[in-house]
């Protein structure tokens, strides 16, 4: 029970972090000036950039991180795994679109933002895996302030999104969290690796500099899991 609420810290933070900018949102308005929501964006981007490079700099083996990125970079565009986000987010907005109801488009919108990206599932990787939360804490600051602005705009609809956020971070946390036994040292560093520079490219997009599909690399974590198999098994 102790290791499943550890595992959920950094989701219950985020959720909290939703919840909380959701109803400073809803109290204060629309008051932020557009000049400190630029620079307090650029301040969490070059955060989310330096805990990235922090990250990926614990790789043991080079060789092994970058043809996990390569590899499951090309299954994750044969896939079309961030095609496919897309379309379930433009799906998901029509149908809320033609419903007409404030709250469930508020609900849909901030979901999408909260849970569609790579951040939610390296965060959410790390903590099950390492025990550490510093990913899913400065995605909580960003929920946070987004949710500000969400809420001032669509209304408490808002605050809902942490339902759903905890669900999936949780679960996949949880299952992290179960198969982390099972992993060598030399595993969890290359997947520390791997989801740091994930999470740079996050950095990197968030600052506009590049325009990377972060989703399509995704895959990379489940061919260093291949990888520790073939370890165990040689």
């Amino acid at each position: 029970m102790i290791v499943w609420i550890a595992a959920l810290q950094g989701t219950f933070v985020n959720a909290l972090a939703i919840v909380g900018g959701g109803l400073l949102g809803v109290f204060l308005g629309n008051k932020f000036p557009e000049k400190i929501k630029v620079l307090i964006m650029q301040g969490i981007s070059l955060s989310v950039l330096a805990i990235g490079m922090q990250m990926a700099l614990r790789f043991q083996n080079p060789v092994v991180v970058i043809f996990t990125l390569l590899i499951g970079g090309v299954v994750g565009e044969l896939i079309g795994i961030d095609d496919w986000i897309k379309k379930a987010g433009k799906w998901l907005e029509a149908r809320v679109a033609q419903s007409g109801s404030g709250l469930a488009r508020a609900f849909v919108y901030a979901t999408l933002v909260y849970v569609v990206g790579a951040m939610a599932v390296t965060g959410a990787l790390e903590s099950g895996l390492l025990g550490q939360h510093q990913t899913l804490y400065v995605k909580s600051i960003l929920d946070g302030f987004t949710a500000i602005a969400f809420a001032a705009t669509m209304g408490p609809g808002v605050c809902l999104s942490a339902l759903p956020v905890t669900f999936y971070q949780g679960s996949i946390a949880l299952v992290a969290g179960w198969l982390q036994p099972f992993l060598s040292p030399q595993v969890l560093s290359e997947l520390t690796a791997v989801g740091g520079l994930l999470i740079v490219a996050i950095g990197l997009n968030m600052l506009e500099i590049t325009k990377i599909k972060v989703a399509n690399f995704l895959p990379s974590f489940f061919i260093v899991f291949i990888w520790g198999c073939l370890l165990l098994l040689f």
